[in-house]
């Protein structure tokens, strides 16, 4: 498989761009070799500059449900385009997106939109700060909240891939109000609370973790956050940025059953356009200006071509069978996964929640950061490069969820697996 237009344009990329991307993940330093540069993409299947084709199961991280440029998403945002890309005003489309947030998600009573997940999360943690009138907050080892100074802390997803603690840049009289502790572990949560739960502003939490592959909350887990944080005056916030809408139509908090008091949500909100909201009770979300005091602002926040896209991914989801369909095809894909790793004799841990799952190459049961570094990361470089040599691409770290799409069929899923025994295989042996 001939990748030399890729190589090239990486070589190209590096001398504007700092290391070649915009992205860390993306520059493939923990799997070795040149990234893929993308020409276009439509349902499951990417192509790269060279012509090759590939059967993706990383839906540019999560958002596309629905594949690359679903015919019904890309007439809306035509739509939306030719009546303008930008006003800087209110559109009667925020109101529509918003309602049907709302309407989904059993925390959110009113909801602002915002550009990412990131600016969701900051502007969350910022907003439960103005409502206690505390400083500190509590978040877990291996959950990534995207870059804000208070959360590259012990975080996951690119810095965990990239063997980065922490970032240089980040004030330590800042870091200094995030606490941390094992992902899963109730009964340190409990502990931590007893010292110093009336100095905590907020719990911020991946309901399932999603940024260290993925790791499902064990039993109870979910509920001791909610009930710790209640009885301390804390604000519960689940950072649903990859679960929203994806594991369920209300998230993970539907899936579970534990309501957070705010949320923040991306990526699938926008039909895969740049998007982020937050949102929760009323008497929490009416402290942002301008009717609070709390200031979050942005240029872009709503805009329409994003608020096209996600009306229409929304409509999609809410459409029957949906969900029942990406459960009975990430059973079969993961069923097939691990009975392929068995066959072979591979040691490793699979985890699913719902179409997001996680292949680990280790023999310890994941619960946590700890465990997920128990991961042989030198067999997942070469079983992504076999991979992708299968025509099948996977995300380009041991420590990021995979996606099932609805446009994956039985023979895309039937191909996969014959692919992945044979990856597998070579793998192992070289």
């Amino acid at each position: 498989m001939k990748r030399d237009r890729s190589k090239e344009l990486f070589s190209a990329a590096q001398e504007v761009i700092p290391g070649g991307v915009n992205s860390p993940v993306r520059a493939y330093a923990a799997v070795g070799g040149d990234p893929l540069f993308i020409r276009e993409a439509s349902g499951n299947v990417l192509i790269d500059e060279d012509g090759n084709r590939f059967l993706d199961y990383n839906s540019s991280w999560g958002p596309l449900i629905f594949g690359h440029a679903h015919p019904r998403i890309v007439g809306a945002l035509k739509a939306a385009a030719e009546k303008g890309t930008s006003f800087g005003t209110p559109t009667e489309k925020e109101i529509q997106l918003a309602a049907q947030v709302v309407n989904a998600v059993p925390s959110i009573e009113t909801v602002r939109m915002v550009n990412s997940g990131t600016e969701a999360v900051m502007s969350a943690i910022r907003l439960a700060r103005g409502h206690t009138g505390r400083d500190k907050i509590l978040k877990f080892e291996g959950c990534y909240h995207g870059h804000a100074d208070s959360l590259l802390v012990k975080a996951g997803s690119g810095l965990i891939s990239l063997g980065i603690p922490g970032s240089p840049g980040v004030v330590a009289d800042l870091a200094k109000h995030t606490l941390t502790l094992p992902y899963n572990d109730a009964d340190k949560v409990k502990e931590l609370f007893d010292r110093e739960g009336d100095s905590i502003a907020c719990l911020i939490v991946e309901p399932v973790a999603g940024n260290m592959g993925v790791v499902p909350p064990q039993p109870g887990f979910l509920e001791a956050l909610r009930e710790v944080t209640e009885k301390h005056g804390t604000l519960l916030i689940f950072d649903e940025v990859i679960t929203g809408f994806r594991v369920a139509l209300g998230g993970a908090q539907e899936l579970y059953g534990v309501v957070p008091d705010l949320t923040c949500l991306g990526k699938i909100i926008g039909g895969g356009l740049p998007v982020g909201a937050y949102g929760g009770r009323k008497d929490i979300m009416k402290g942002i200006a301008p009717t609070g005091s709390v200031y979050q602002a942005g240029t872009l926040s709503g805009n329409p071509l994003a608020m096209a896209a996600g009306i229409e991914m929304l409509n999609l989801l809410s459409e029957d069978g949906v969900y029942d369909d990406l459960e009975s095809k990430s059973t079969t894909l993961c069923d097939g996964f691990r009975a392929n790793a068995n066959k072979l004799g591979v040691k490793a841990c699979f985890t699913r929640v719902g179409s997001m799952f996680s292949l680990f190459f280790t023999d310890q049961e994941v619960v946590d950061y700890e465990t997920v570094t128990t991961c042989d990361t030198d067999l997942f470089r070469r079983y992504f490069n076999a991979m992708l040599d299968e025509g099948i691409y996977i995300a380009p770290s041991q420590f990021e969820a995979g996606f099932m799409s609805a446009v994956h069929t039985q023979e895309d899923i039937q191909t996969t697996l014959e692919a992945q025994f044979r990856a597998l295989e070579l793998a192992v042996k070289s």
